[in-house]
């Protein structure tokens, strides 16, 4: 037992951009942030309670359990025994001598699916012995799941990752207390300071504004009418929430319908991220473009696979996370980000053309607010009843297929207890009716797909993600025929 005691247990009144995320939990869709880390070598349970120690108990919301009443949610913060929070078990090792990575990714689906215990702090992680990867090596796996209340996707991948040396000896070492303050700090503070404060206050993006004119939630058709009301200068931030608020359903396609919250769950192997970068140079694209191509490509080979008509004009809305975030070196947790539509050309075969259409699109959404303008109406759910929320909340989702992250991480290697982090991978949750999501995260000089996917959607996420890797080598290909 390693339990922390506190001198003092805080209460802090929680940010309504977060109780929005609090309460989006449903039978469909848990509101957590999933991750797989695969280590090179086994380490102790005690060896990772240490780093935890040192590194995600700094932080006053892995040490507090939420609470509820009239007045709102609240970060409670009570002593925590790791031992509550840190479970450790082991695959069976296959028979065959071959991989267990279906085994590993079928128990990472079934936790995907169990709600955190909510008299805890809303956090948990498994240690999994006994991974046996593709080259017959037997490895460790770290499964890590987090409420989004706590923090976004881009915050806790950095918390996580604090965690690891840049080399094999590197021990764990207390962040400094003005470190940990500054990361606690309402994200609010930060997000805006890009805008200059004219703009902020011809936005007029207070959530008092915004309450004062809730009525317009009422009335979702003429939403954006009602928006432009809000100031005569804000035209662009009028532009975008009309766009927003008045987005046409996507195609209908298997992919989308009522989610039941059994969760399957499978993730690549690294492509090299320089090869990324070369195609995306030769296309006169970024490297974002190119993966979103790619995963528009192996949607529409899945689809085709599955014997279903992929129409010309077939096109996948995935809502985005950007991230709000003042350039920093501190971790900060709360949630700072803002999701954007963008429509992937599912429908298109060429993949150049494929892929010059996704930076089009990509294009057209640079510049704008309409990542501001999503934050806000997060931020002003969360002051609201809970099935008003909830009913806002599904609207916007019935215009989406999926959710896509795409979060960079380190580029060089990185060590926990002497054991090398091999890859990690993360997933954000799908709210709503949304069942299917798409996670692209860098490390190490490569980029990994994952996908996890609802049971009443698609119970075969792997046939999905088969196909990311061939869809990137024809563009790999074309590229380097036009070099020629």
């Amino acid at each position: 037992m390693l339990p922390t005691a506190l001198p003092s247990f805080s209460r802090k009144k929680m940010s309504t951009v977060d109780t929005a995320w609090l309460r989006m939990d449903s039978e469909g869709n848990q509101m957590m942030i999933v991750g797989v880390a695969m280590l090179g070598a086994p380490i102790s349970k005690d060896g990772l309670k240490e780093a935890l120690t040192t590194r995600f108990l700094a932080f006053s919301r892995f040490r507090s359990r939420v609470v509820t009443d009239l007045g709102g949610a609240w970060w409670q913060e009570q002593a925590v025994d790791l031992d509550e929070h840190v479970v450790h078990t082991a695959l069976a090792l296959p028979a065959d001598g071959g991989s267990n990575k279906a085994a590993l990714q079928l128990l990472v689906g079934r936790l995907s699916q169990q709600p955190l215990a909510r008299h805890l702090p809303l956090w948990q992680m498994h240690l999994v012995d006994r991974v046996v990867g593709a080259d017959g090596k037997v490895g460790q796996a770290l499964i890590v799941r987090i409420h989004h209340c706590i923090a976004d996707g881009v915050a806790l991948v950095g918390v996580f990752m604090s965690m690891f040396g840049a080399h094999p000896d590197a021990q764990p070492h207390a962040l400094p207390a003005a470190a940990v303050a500054a990361a606690e700090r309402n994200p609010w503070q930060q997000i805006l300071q890009p805008i200059t404060a004219a703009s902020v206050k011809a936005i007029e993006l207070s959530s008092a504004l915004w309450l004062k004119s809730f009525a317009m939630w009422a009335d979702l058709p003429h939403l954006g009418e009602r928006l432009g009301q809000l100031g005569q200068a804000a035209a662009q931030l009028t532009q975008d929430a009309v766009k927003l608020t008045a987005m046409a359903s996507d195609s209908p396609t298997r992919l989308k319908g009522k989610p039941n919250g059994r969760k399957h769950v499978a993730w690549s192997e690294p492509l090299p991220l320089a090869e990324v970068k070369a195609v995306g140079q030769a296309y006169g694209c970024s490297i974002n473009d190119v993966l979103m191509a790619s995963v528009a490509g192996a949607l529409r080979a899945y689809l085709r696979a599955k014997g279903d008509a992929v129409a010309p004009d077939c096109a996948l809305r995935v809502m985005v996370p950007v991230n709000l975030r003042k350039e920093s070196g501190l971790q900060k947790l709360g949630n700072a980000f803002g999701l954007v539509p963008l429509v992937l050309p599912v429908g298109i075969e060429d993949p150049v053309a494929r892929l010059r259409e996704v930076r089009r699109r990509m294009d057209q959404l640079k510049g704008g607010y309409t990542a501001l303008v999503a934050m806000s109406v997060l931020g002003v759910l969360g002051a609201t009843p809970k099935q008003l929320q909830s009913e806002i909340q599904n609207y916007f989702a019935r215009k989406a297929t999926a959710v896509m992250s795409n979060v960079p991480g380190p580029q060089t290697p990185l060590y926990l207890a002497g054991s090398r982090l091999e890859q990690v991978m993360f997933w954000v949750p799908q709210s709503g009716d949304i069942g299917v999501g798409v996670s692209i995260l860098s490390y190490n000089g490569g980029v990994q797909f994952g996908i996890v996917t609802d049971d009443a959607l698609a119970r075969d996420p792997e046939r999905i993600i088969e196909r990311f890797a061939p869809e990137f080598e024809k563009l790999l290909l074309l590229a380097l025929m036009d070099q020629a």
